[in-house]
């Protein structure tokens, strides 16, 4: 049997790579190949090494005949491994975040990114097939030497997201105060300290009985999140909430909650949470940022700058006027809906036909 594997930088559980890497072994197997996902085993978490194959140890799983995809993302060993591996090779790139914004913070993972951009320099002409989950993904792999790369959306399993909330986080955040939410890894190109400013002014002068939610691991970024932490203590913010890394029915409950969504970040090479939170018709204001406004489509609340007071004005507004919300979701359920129509399986085996 013909098999199509993937190999990711890293394995773990809420992770848009990963989640995306389980979809398409599901997809493969369905369209009757064998399929595993192979990383690093430190890279995978111990609970689900059961679900992943270490790469370097299963080498001989990979025949000339079978298909191999990377996911490249940042500066991984399995990187410099792909090219040597049997198969036909495919690449979709999801972005590497630019190394300067750890540069001071977390200098383990600068070096990474730095890696992982000269790696995925080297490694075009390397592929037969190079995709991109957004253009502006596209666009950036083209300008690092990969010919003609195609445009695959982000193959997600809406399900996950549909699934039973946690009950004690509705109970514990239904409390009557507005609630700002953010999700995404507690790392410094999401620009958490603009949410802190702008939360701010949101409460300061807009609405006093409010709370800020930040949902995403800080693990490995602690002198980051040590900074934050201090930066709300210095703003005297009430009501601030670092979640940290949660599980799936926690996350759906944290959407339920929230009454707007904000994202301030800086670089994004798709946004998965901006479609999370439309999947739990939550208005989302965000800033024009890499491929946000490719993701949005036209929906929500677009950001062009961030004057700090002229988006807490803006979030009241979302937050407070109905017929604004009643427009935004409409928005949001439109593009939303456009996204799922999108046969995404069929697309990525049309991408894919000309080495299956």
């Amino acid at each position: 049997m013909r098999a199509i594997h993937q190999i990711v930088a890293g394995f773990a559980n809420g992770d848009a790579i990963s989640n995306e890497a389980r979809a398409m072994r599901e997809i493969f197997r369905g369209w009757g190949y064998a399929a595993h996902i192979y990383c690093e085993t430190r890279r995978i978490l111990p609970e689900l090494r059961g679900d992943a194959r270490d790469l370097a140890t299963h080498r001989d799983d990979f025949r000339p005949t079978d298909i191999v995809l990377l996911h490249l993302s940042i500066g991984s060993d399995v990187n410099d491994i792909f090219p040597t591996l049997p198969g036909r090779k495919v690449i979709l790139y999801h972005n590497i975040t630019p190394a300067e914004y750890f540069r001071g913070v977390q200098e383990a993972t600068a070096h990474l990114l730095a890696r992982g951009r000269q790696q995925a320099a080297a490694l075009a002409g390397t592929a037969e097939v190079v995709l991109a989950d957004s253009q502006f993904n596209a666009t950036e792999i083209a300008a690092l030497g990969h010919a003609n790369p195609q445009v695959l959306p982000l193959v997600l399993d809406f399900s996950l997201l549909r699934a039973k909330p946690d009950r004690r986080i509705l109970r514990q955040y239904r409390d009557g105060l507005v609630n700002i939410l953010f999700v995404g890894r507690c790392a410094p190109n999401k620009r958490l300290e603009d949410l802190l400013n702008a939360f701010y002014y949101f409460q300061r002068y807009v609405q006093p009985l409010s709370r800020l939610i930040h949902v995403g691991s800080h693990a490995g970024l602690e002198q980051y999140h040590a900074l934050l932490l201090a930066r709300a203590r210095e703003l005297q913010l009430k009501n601030v909430v670092f979640a940290g890394a949660v599980r799936q029915a926690e996350l759906n409950a944290f959407y339920q909650v929230a009454r707007v969504f904000l994202c301030l970040s800086d670089h994004e090479g798709f946004c998965i949470p901006l479609l999370e939170a439309m999947t739990h018709d939550v208005p989302v204001v965000a800033y024009a940022a890499g491929a946000v406004p490719e993701t949005l489509a036209g929906a929500g609340v677009l950001l062009r700058d961030k004057a700090f007071d002229l988006i807490a004005e803006t979030l009241g507004r979302v937050a407070e006027d109905e017929k604004l919300r009643r427009a935004l979701l409409a928005t949001q359920r439109e593009r939303l809906a456009r996204y799922e129509r999108q046969d995404l399986a069929a697309e990525l085996k049309r991408l894919l036909q000309p080495l299956l």
